[in-house]
């Protein structure tokens, strides 16, 4: 009787780890690309937010490129209120994103204040209306210096938030939190990712522009990687 209980055991961890009962927030950028792969097997559906961001536009394709490919059903959900009442270069022209480091002191202008709580909250309503039990959200070690609302103590409250909130107990998932940008491209690499087929420019120009603090942590990282780097870019 006690070997049936462990081969129940272990026959329902494996299914709890490969059940399709997450709901994933993609952007189309590098790191939501790279966990879409990731953790494909275990994903039921994929979110972009339209909230009228410079890039928006482009990474967008790129979402739905890889939604497509993968056959993971994707939505696209408007939040052009942010746009219209929110503070942020974001959400102005490419001309009034900085240049820089991604952690200088210049780049938290580009802070959409509060988005993922407010991306995280809408995600947890469309998982628990659709049975699914996480949200996954790619945050990482980089984002911690000036997005508040990535950092690890945000994204426990918030799991803990919507726990409460939710008859399905929806909790946050977001396994890169602790890992670097370089990190997340050598799962890519890994996986076999083709990295042009993503979007990171905070200008939204049709090649990425080179300066933003998004293109030279996406060049860092690639390089360090030990990828091939194919992005087109303006200013290199």
């Amino acid at each position: 009787m006690l070997i049936i209980f462990r081969i129940f055991a272990v026959w329902t961890f494996k299914y709890q780890l490969m059940a399709k009962d997450a709901v994933i927030i993609i952007s189309g950028g590098m790191d939501s690309t790279t966990m879409l792969y990731e953790f494909k097997d275990e994903i039921a559906m994929a979110i972009t937010f339209d909230y009228g961001s410079t890039q928006n536009g482009r990474e967008r394709v790129c979402a739905v490129t890889h939604c497509q490919r993968l056959g993971i059903r994707h939505i696209i959900v408007p939040l052009e209120f942010m746009h219209r009442y929110f503070k942020s270069t974001l959400l102005m022209t490419a001309e009034d994103i900085p240049e820089g480091n991604y952690n200088d002191e210049n780049m938290k202008s580009t802070v959409v204040p509060f988005r993922n709580g407010i991306m995280l909250a809408i995600a947890a309503g469309i998982a628990e209306s659709n049975g699914l039990k996480r949200v996954m959200i790619a945050n990482h070690a980089g984002d911690h210096a000036i997005y508040p609302d990535c950092r690890p103590e945000f994204v426990q409250a918030m799991s803990e938030a919507m726990s409460a909130g939710t008859y399905e107990n929806v909790e946050v998932w977001a396994p890169y939190t602790f890992l670097s940008k370089k990190e997340i491209a050598e799962h890519g690499k890994a996986l076999g990712l083709d990295y042009t087929e993503t979007y990171s420019c905070y200008k939204g120009g049709e090649k990425h522009c080179g300066k933003c603090g998004t293109c030279r942590e996406r060049i860092q990282a690639l390089k360090e990687a030990g990828i091939d780097d194919k992005t087109e870019y303006e200013n290199l």
